[in-house]
């Protein structure tokens, strides 16, 4: 769908107007759950593009002495790997003691002579302050696109609360003690379905690459995609712009959340409140895919489509000023799910009618219409149904990404510099 022309007329000060009036500014946190105190750290410099990105939140208590090998899914591929560590919902100071990264081959095992250590300051340890966030150095190695990267993290000293992504769509594995070198899986013989700590990776591909980052709620979280298998609607995205010849966004960051609403805390922080850390802060971002606000619709009262509006505008807004460009999807239909109501029905047909042509943003990708069924509008095609009637299958998910116009996403945002001579990341000799 082409690009639809977007006046840049709001000043901030009016974006944060609307935001206080409608109270989204300091949304309701659940008990226990505090604000982050640092929005997001600066990107050092050099760091290239996100290749890879979780929606961070709080997810239990930390444990002394655990390690964790995080399996994840690079979209653009390049040289200087970094990780970046999350601390941002922990309470108190966390260690990690060794940091490895390599390929998965099968389950916890690893490529032979591809898992290398990570230091962060030149240093093998460091520790993340309460509500902290840091980058570790490159790594001179060439990472594939699509490739299955695995993130060892030992965590010596812990304890408070426990940052991570429940969610994750991806099988990784934990265990006792420090074993971040080993590629062998022996030691690595417990599962989990959710990532802890690692919240980013960047790479430096190609110079003119940059990134789009998909902000949205448990549908863009992959629920109901097939586990391990990387068909959320982001994955099959960036399938599409790996051979797209019409753009130079090539990285796709999924931060959605389960849950997640744009104006009021929940499971995570707001989309509001959460912008900054999970999308500016990001390295390389010239684009924000938003596809959010059903959550908004059905819960409780439910927001009107006039609140919901003004969600969207201070969204954008701050995105704009930002430098990057703002890419809408229409709310999906899910007459079916518990929460549906002739009310809430009538929000999304408003909140879509203003999508489909405010004008307010970059471009627009109508999700409803390629989801919802030719025999009742106000419900998903039964052949993209997850089963509950609000989450898209496996079909769904690809039918999402295909209504997204690779041309659209590439409007705005900077370009990374040149990248250094690549080293494949590959086994060592001997």
């Amino acid at each position: 769908m082409p690009p639809t022309a977007c006046p840049r007329r709001r000043t901030a000060l009016a974006a944060l107007t609307s935001c206080l009036a409608m109270g989204c500014a300091s949304g309701d946190l659940p008990p226990g759950e505090e604000p982050p105190r640092n929005p997001g750290a600066t990107a050092p410099r050099g760091s290239g593009v996100v290749t890879w990105a979780s929606a961070a939140h709080r997810v239990g208590t930390a444990v002394d002495g655990r390690g964790y090998r995080l399996v994840v899914r690079t979209s653009v591929g390049g040289t200087g790997l970094r990780v970046r560590l999350s601390n941002a919902f922990g309470d108190q100071p966390v260690t990690f003691a060794h940091v490895h990264a390599g390929l998965q081959r099968d389950g916890a095992a690893l490529v032979p002579g591809s898992n290398r250590r990570l230091t962060f300051g030149g240093a093998p340890t460091v520790t993340v302050p309460a509500g902290g966030i840091v980058y570790s150095d490159p790594l001179s190695v060439h990472v594939p696109p699509a490739s299955a990267l695995a993130v060892s993290l030992y965590v010596p000293r812990a304890g408070g609360a426990l940052t991570g992504h429940w969610m994750a769509m991806q099988t990784s594995y934990t265990t006792d003690g420090e074993h971040t070198a080993e590629e062998s899986a022996a030691n690595w013989t417990r599962r989990t379905g959710s990532w802890f700590y690692l919240d980013a990776v960047t790479v430096r591909p190609r110079p003119e690459a940059g990134a789009v980052v998909a902000l949205g709620d448990s549908i863009t979280d992959g629920w109901h995609s097939t586990t391990d298998l990387n068909r959320r609607w982001p994955d099959h995205l960036a399938r599409r712009l790996r051979e797209s010849p019409t753009t130079n966004v090539k990285a796709v960051a999924n931060q959605g959340l389960a849950g997640n609403k744009v104006l009021t805390d929940g499971p995570g922080q707001s989309a509001l409140n959460r912008l900054s850390r999970d999308v500016l802060s990001l390295p390389g971002v010239r684009t924000v895919f938003l596809f959010q606000g059903v959550n908004d619709i059905k819960a409780g009262r439910g927001a009107t489509a006039g609140e919901l509006i003004a969600g969207y505008r201070t969204l954008t807004d701050r995105a704009h000023a930002a430098g990057k460009c703002v890419v809408a999807a229409t709310i999906a239909p899910f007459k079916g799910w518990r929460e549906w109501d002739p009310a809430g029905e009538a929000v999304r047909r408003e909140v879509n009618d203003f999508i489909r042509g405010g004008g307010e943003f970059d471009a627009v990708a109508d999700f409803d219409r390629v989801l919802r069924s030719p025999h009742d509008r106000e419900r998903m095609l039964p052949a993209f149904d997850g089963g509950d009637h609000l989450h898209p299958n496996d079909k769904g998910m690809r039918a999402m990404a295909g209504a997204v116009d690779p041309k659209s996403l590439d409007c705005a945002g900077g370009q990374p510099g040149p990248a250094p001579p690549p080293r494949l990341l590959t086994p060592r000799p001997g």
